[in-house]
């Protein structure tokens, strides 16, 4: 089973829940940090890291001396990644979508693709958890391409967690996409509550289950259960603004070690979680 942990906006303790999941279900579970913009994960799962690749995305590269300066591969592109200027042919590398149009028209083969660095992956490993995560390159513009090839880790012998970016654009739809459930972290003041309708309204497009963690629930007002039942998303779990779950996330150490009895109530969630797939 793949679970994508996701929040309409950053803050809410995403990472926290996707952690603490994980901690509590211990072996066989594997985590994905897909918010390869910021991960941080890594900083509560301490994993020992064996493994690390370069990530590169493939881009034109025009040979001059085939190119009639046609114009087709400007024509063809949608995010004005290649122009013809004068007598040449201007590639703009950080706009270009990696789709292979411009080489699939030119009638003189002069383009072809090159690999630009987007980032890296790592993988590691702690107490039976399998950890891998992505680190986008300083001034990169487009994560999609890193958070493919992270996902592309996922191991269908085990139960994936994916901790994905926050908000509800392009990077955390694509985090979604190969979900079988989305559980959703919101907390609730109106920010919380405006985010989760924005996120709740992907989910329902994408078509997948999903599910709802109010984290520091003894807070703010009762908006966001109002809409959960309104719109039929059920709440799985309550976190409280607890003083010591502060202090444990300040330190990085995860709740279910701090508050042993969490351990029971995140694998009630994931017994949850099971149910509503099923």
């Amino acid at each position: 089973m793949i679970i994508s942990i996701a929040s309409g906006k950053g803050g809410t303790g995403k990472t926290t829940v996707a952690t603490n999941l994980a901690f509590a279900m211990g072996s066989g579970v594997q985590l994905l940090d897909c918010d390869v913009e910021e991960p941080n994960a890594h900083l509560f799962i301490r994993p020992v890291f064996e493994y690390t690749q370069t990530v590169t995305t493939p881009v034109p590269e025009i040979d001059m001396d085939k190119c009639t300066l046609c114009g087709k591969c400007g024509e063809i592109c949608q995010f004005k990644a290649i122009v013809v200027v004068g007598e040449t042919v201007l590639p703009f590398e950080e706009l270009c979508h990696s789709c292979g149009g411009c080489m699939a028209v030119c009638p003189e083969k002069a383009i072809t693709e090159k690999g630009r660095e987007m980032g890296i992956i790592q993988k590691g490993h702690r107490n039976g958890i399998e950890f891998v995560h992505g680190k986008l390159r300083v001034g990169e513009a487009m994560s999609p391409p890193l958070i493919k090839e992270v996902l592309a880790c996922a191991d269908a012998q085990q139960v994936t967690i994916i901790d994905a970016p926050p908000g509800t654009s392009c990077p955390v739809i694509e985090s979604m996409k190969p979900a079988d459930f989305v559980l959703l972290v919101t907390e609730p003041t109106p920010f919380g509550l405006h985010d989760l309708k924005l996120a709740v309204g992907a989910v329902r497009i994408l078509d997948i289950p999903c599910g709802l963690v109010i984290n520091r629930s003894d807070l703010g007002d009762g908006k966001v259960k109002d809409y959960a039942a309104e719109v039929n998303l059920p709440i799985l779990l309550e976190i409280p603004f607890d003083r010591k779950i502060a202090e444990a996330y300040a330190r990085g150490a995860s709740i279910v070690d701090v508050m042993p009895e969490w351990k029971a109530r995140f694998l009630k969630l994931y017994e949850k979680i099971e149910g509503l797939v099923n």
